[in-house]
C-alpha cells in the first residue's frame, strides 16, 4: 500500500521544481520544520532561510513550523535580531557601528526579545505574508496573502491584512476543539492515507471513527 510522497524527498513532485518539502534543505539549527511541509517558490531557488530576517544565532530564537504546512512564495519571518531597544531617548543601534560608538552596546537581556516564532500543523500562509517576530500561529489556520501577523492566531482561523485580523473561524469551535485532540497530522502515515477522503471532504464523525479503530 502506498503511503503518500517520501517525506525525505527534496523536490517530491516529479517535474516540479518549484515545490519543495522545507525540512530537506533547512541547515540553521534554530529551525525546525516538521514532515512534508513544503514551500512553493516559482523561482526554484530553494533557499527558505534568505526569507528569515535577522535571525542571529546569538540570539538563540527558534523558528518552528509543523507538520502538512502549505508556504507560499515570498512569506517572510521577521525574527528577533530585527527588534531596537527602545528604553532610550533614541532607537538607532549606534554599537552595530563601532569605531567608539560600541559603548553604547546593550546587554543581550536588554534587547527586546518576544521568542519563539511557532507555526502549527496545517496551516496555510499565503503569498507575500510576513510573520513578526515570537508570533504563534494555531494549527488549521490560513494567513491570507500578504497579511502582515503581529498577534497570536488561533487554530483554524483566517487572517487577512496589514496588522492582521481575524475574518471569521473556519469551523465551529466544537470542530476546532475535535480536530485538535484527533491531531490528524501526527498519525502514522498509512492511517492519515486512510482517512484522506474523510480529511479533504470535511467528514468530522469519519475522521474520528479513524481514530477510535
Amino acid at each position: 500500500m502506498k503511503t503518500g510522497p517520501d517525506p525525505q524527498a527534496i523536490t517530491p513532485i516529479n517535474g516540479v521544481a518549484q515545490v519543495v518539502f522545507l525540512k530537506n534543505i533547512i541547515t540553521s539549527p534554530n529551525i525546525e520544520v516538521g514532515d512534508f511541509t513544503y514551500v512553493d517558490d516559482p523561482e526554484g531557488k530553494q533557499d527558505f532561510e534568505s526569507n528569515v530576517l535577522y535571525h542571529f544565532p546569538f540570539i538563540g530564537d527558534k523558528l518552528i513550523i509543523g507538520r502538512f504546512c502549505a508556504i507560499a512564495h515570498k512569506v517572510t519571518f521577521v525574527m528577533n535580531g530585527a527588534n531596537h531597544p527602545m528604553s532610550g531617548l533614541s532607537t538607532y543601534p549606534f554599537y552595530i557601528f563601532a569605531k567608539g560608538w560600541e559603548a553604547s552596546a546593550p546587554a543581550l537581556g536588554e534587547l527586546p526579545y518576544k521568542g519563539d516564532t511557532v507555526i502549527g500543523h496545517d496551516v496555510w500562509i499565503g503569498y507575500d505574508a510576513t510573520i513578526m517576530p515570537g508570533i504563534t500561529i494555531g494549527s488549521g489556520a490560513i494567513i491570507a496573502s500578504k497579511s502582515v501577523v503581529t498577534k497570536d492566531v488561533p487554530p483554524y482561523s483566517i487572517v487577512a491584512g496589514n496588522p492582521a485580523v481575524i475574518i471569521k473561524q473556519r469551523f465551529e469551535q466544537a470542530t476546532i476543539d475535535t480536530l485538535l485532540q484527533l491531531s490528524w497530522w501526527d498519525w502514522p502515515l498509512e492511517n492519515i492515507t486512510a482517512a484522506l477522503t474523510a480529511i479533504t471532504r470535511g467528514d468530522i464523525q469519519a475522521l474520528g471513527a479513524f481514530h477510535a479503530e
